[in-house]
């Protein structure tokens, strides 16, 4: 007994000296993790209740203003459309990267690659340039009879804005999906007698939606928090929740209203995503019954 228990010790040891190494490896990524995110995280639901005076006052002038109101559906509401806008461009461009040659795949890889390589602040003051009333774009509308129309200083823009700069992000999780999907499941298919297009949205359009559904994620929650963009694409009365946050914060020197708006923010957040959460469990379980019987 004793010859048997000496190696399961020393392997209980030394699986031990792993685990508090590896933790020791750790400690200095959640040491900034917490000081850059968590503690002024805290910090803002703090003052939220707390500044000027302790009490919910922030949050019932948050929730009871109307304009306050207006810029939360509307930021919800352009996260929505940026997001929606990246997945219908962004689904065809992603599976032509999966059916073009090697070396066609490598060139649209860096096109949708060049984004990142840019500052965002470039890429904006370039959407002012080409969206402005004499801009590049309305004088090629102007060629086809169209415009010339206000792109600029409008939600329309914002948005256009939005999508661009998000779009990779929901290019390269359809296609790291896409790119494992056999293509012969599509091509059995119409073997067996489908027409193209049902051999496509049955049977390739449901294994691509993990991809649909990361790229969506991401775009949607980036584009919440997004403030650049629609402060210089977009006029005052199209501003989102990140544009009122600094103007009670840094203009106002409010800072227990910019912390619940924040709050507010994360709150909304947090619900949606276990909104998905609970959407994508319910997903998964019918699928599980669909297979067993």
């Amino acid at each position: 007994m004793t010859t048997t228990n000496i190696p399961i010790g020393r392997a209980d040891r030394r699986s031990s000296r792993a685990r508090s190494r590896a933790l020791l490896l750790i400690l200095p990524a959640y040491a900034l993790l917490i000081g850059v995110f968590a503690y002024p995280l805290l910090e803002s639901v703090i003052q939220s209740f707390t500044v000027p005076e302790p009490g919910l006052e922030n949050y019932t002038w948050a929730l009871s203003n109307s304009n306050n109101l207006e810029v939360i559906g509307r930021t919800f509401g352009n996260a929505v459309l940026a997001m929606l806008i990246c997945l219908v461009l962004a689904y065809p461009y992603a599976y032509l990267m999966t059916i073009v040659g090697k070396r066609a795949r490598v060139v649209l890889i860096v096109i949708a690659l060049i984004p990142f390589w840019t500052s965002l602040m470039i890429r904006t003051f370039a959407w002012i340039v080409l969206l402005q009333d004499s801009g590049i774009v309305n004088s090629l509308l102007g060629l086809v009879g169209i415009g010339p129309l206000q792109l600029i200083r409008t939600n329309t823009g914002v948005l256009i804005g939005l999508s661009q700069v998000l779009m990779p992000f929901m290019v390269l999780p359809l296609y790291a999906v896409m790119s494992g999907i056999d293509h012969r499941l599509v091509t059995a298919a119409r073997s067996l007698g489908a027409r193209p297009s049902a051999a496509f949205f049955k049977v390739f359009v449901p294994l691509s939606l993990p991809g649909v559904a990361a790229g969506s994620l991401l775009v949607f929650i980036q584009a919440l928090g997004f403030y650049v963009t629609p402060a210089l694409l977009g006029s005052p009365s199209d501003s989102m929740l990140a544009q009122a946050i600094y103007a009670q914060v840094s203009g106002l020197l409010q800072w227990g209203r910019g912390g619940a708006l924040g709050v507010i923010l994360l709150v909304c957040t947090l619900i949606v995503l276990g909104i998905i959460g609970l959407i994508s469990k319910f997903g998964a379980k019918r699928g599980m019954a669909v297979k067993v019987f």
